[in-house]
């Protein structure tokens, strides 16, 4: 297994930007740190000593040292992002021995391998800044909200922004039909209810419905499967690393399951009809998202009954207005995903992601 690691080694430098350094000669703990890096979506470098060519040493975003091998590392320069991995819970020496080669941290296997398999993760991932996050929910049923979602994340991917769309209502028939890719190679929610720890995030990337450019996880027509909360802020996590947008369709109700992706979003819009009925069904999703989603705004969609406006509505619920949600016509007629280019709601998308990106800009 050894040998076909340095076969498989890519010749350029950039190609080794996220790969991990492994230095052991134990064929046993290799095989385990091969597998934790095979789970964490990397491929690592294989040496037995101080990697001979020149400042691979010192560049690898992390190195895992085999507690076989320390011993050889004495004399190598002093760098961050070093760990020590032993097997044997009962090696006393192993601090002395991390000491030595200034290892940061000294990590036994098993029981450490989830908090390594994130470690490897972020280094072959790399760290950049976490997708814009947007829920959107509707003030009562029927109100546009994931017409609304579609429309943003089709814009968000016209712009040339790496989008991904989520479906959080199980109840509410898919946006894959909405968006026309139901019949789109890829997985659905039910494939990550057994998910735990840490997902990649080019792997669930890869693996989702490519339908407009974007990606699109959403849920089968099989029998409904319930997503643990676990699985559900591993899976948005990973989204949410890759950079760029996730926007979120939410049921109207909150359990275990929304709480998590809340907890995940930078902002929610509340979708709300300018109706007075509309207002007071609004009125009690507000109070209950508001609870857990600090930045919660509203969009009105008209038309409106006498008396109201966007901005009558969004006083009345208490709510920053996020602007008319224009109506478009044929959505219901096989026209086109929702957002389609120059039309009224695709102008009103551009402007929430124009305004949206100075808004991140200046967090």
């Amino acid at each position: 297994m050894a040998g076909a690691i340095t076969d498989d080694r890519p010749s350029a430098a950039e190609g080794r930007q996220g790969m991990p350094l492994i230095v052991t000669e134990d064929v046993e703990l290799l095989d385990d740190l091969l597998r934790l890096c095979a789970a964490a979506g990397a491929r690592p470098e294989v040496h037995h000593g101080v990697p001979e060519g020149r400042g691979r040493w010192e560049t690898a975003p992390l190195v895992l040292v085999g507690n076989d091998a320390a011993r050889r590392l004495r004399g190598a320069a002093r760098r961050r992002g070093v760990v020590l991995v032993g097997k044997d819970q009962d090696d006393s020496g192993v601090w002395q021995r991390a000491v030595e080669i200034g290892a940061d941290h000294v990590l036994m296997l098993p029981d450490g391998e989830q908090w390594l398999v994130d470690r490897i993760a972020d280094v072959a991932e790399g760290v950049g800044r976490p997708a814009l996050t947007v829920g959107v929910v509707g003030g009562r049923g029927g109100a546009g909200a994931s017409t609304l979602a579609c429309a943003l994340a089709v814009t968000s991917a016209r712009r040339g922004t790496r989008t991904l769309l989520v479906d959080a209502d199980p109840l509410g028939g898919g946006l894959d039909v909405l968006l026309g890719g139901e019949s789109a190679d890829g997985l659905r929610w039910p494939a990550f209810a057994a998910s735990r720890g840490r997902v990649g995030g080019g792997a669930l990337e890869e693996s989702l419905p490519e339908v407009h450019a974007l990606r699109v996880l959403s849920w089968d027509r099989g029998d409904a499967v319930a997503i643990p909360p676990q699985a559900v802020r591993a899976v948005l996590a990973a989204g949410r690393r890759r950079g760029g947008a996730v926007v979120v369709d939410l049921p109207r109700r909150i359990d275990e399951g929304v709480a998590e992706t809340l907890a995940q979003l930078d902002m929610g819009l509340l979708v709300v009809p300018a109706e007075l009925r509309a207002v007071a069904a609004a009125s009690r999703v507000a109070s209950a998202f508001g609870m857990v989603l600090r930045d919660l705004r509203v969009a009105v969609r008209g038309p409106y009954a006498p008396g109201l406006d966007d901005h009558e509505v969004a006083r009345l619920l208490r709510l920053p207005l996020a602007g008319e949600v224009p109506t478009e016509a044929g959505l219901s007629d096989g026209g086109g995903p929702p957002g389609a280019p120059r039309g009224p709601l695709a102008r009103f998308c551009e402007g929430f992601w124009e305004r949206a990106a100075v808004r991140g800009e200046a967090a």
